[in-house]
């Protein structure tokens, strides 16, 4: 056990923990173009929708299957010693698969897209297992599939949340959830399960939501919600306590404001 001086804590390189939300088509993945120094950016892919960026220079992992998922998570955040050595996430599973991602100290920021789609391969996997199945009749039990999904889920985010010195982004689906009159009940992020939407808040430092905003002029414009309330109720939330209510939708000059760093170039100057 060690105290870290003041000064060694300020010191300390600090990357932003962060959800991206927004309906389908509004641009979500298009902010990776304005990333800056696209070399340092690991893009992961977890839904094969990157034709928007296909002729973005970036690094890139695709992920197929649950497994690979944990194998990413592990690999990026390392081990973690409160699991057991036969655990996911544990030093032998980080050893078993290599170590460290390679050349991952090259990289400050890591885009995944989309957590929507990951979340899909995790509850897929568990209702795969033997714990969603009644022990008696062999049938699926769909509130154990959800209760390990859930636990899955957390568990790869938080693996992403100790990741101290780097920047991660989590892109996510935004839906409009109306009641049987179709009247409007709230936004939510759309992701297999209840658990997971409801406590992300907690694992990530930023919610930020983009959409076409309306001002009152009836000229909607592109932007990002970063703090709540706000006119939308959409599920913003800023921990940093640096944005304002509304920015453009550029993620390179969002990140240095949040992290109090030199302002980034506009995207036609980069």
């Amino acid at each position: 056990m060690k105290i870290i001086s003041a000064d060694e804590r300020l010191a300390q390189l600090r990357g932003v923990k962060m959800v991206v939300a927004g309906p389908t088509g509004v641009g979500k993945t298009s902010l990776l173009r304005t990333l800056p120094d696209l070399s340092r950016v690991l893009f992961v892919d977890g839904e094969a929708g990157d034709l928007s960026v296909q002729d973005v220079p970036v690094d890139t992992i695709r992920i197929d299957d649950w497994q690979t998922a944990r194998n990413i998570a592990v690999r990026i955040g390392g081990p973690n010693p409160s699991f057991a050595p036969t655990s996911c996430y544990s030093e032998a599973h980080y050893k078993a698969v290599g170590g460290a991602l390679e050349n991952l100290d090259r990289y400050t920021t890591i885009f995944v897209d989309s957590i929507t789609a990951i979340s899909r391969l995790s509850f897929r996997w568990a209702e795969q297992q033997p714990e969603a199945h009644s022990e008696r009749t062999g049938a699926k039990d769909l509130r154990s599939t959800y209760g390990l999904h859930a636990r899955e889920m957390l568990m790869w985010l938080h693996q992403f949340q100790h990741v101290r010195e780097k920047n991660v982004i989590f892109v996510v689906i935004l839906e409009k959830v109306t009641d049987d009159f179709n009247r409007f009940v709230e936004y939510r992020f759309q992701m297999e399960g209840a658990k997971v939407p409801r406590e992300i808040g907690g694992v990530v430092d930023e919610i930020v939501v983009m959409d076409f905003l309306d001002f009152g002029d009836h000229k909607p414009v592109r932007g990002f919600v970063c703090t709540s309330p706000n006119s939308w109720a959409f599920p913003a939330k800023d921990r940093s306590g640096r944005l304002g209510p509304t920015e453009s939708p550029h993620l390179g000059r969002l990140l240095a404001k949040i992290l109090n760093r030199e302002p980034v170039p506009p995207l036609e100057q980069q």
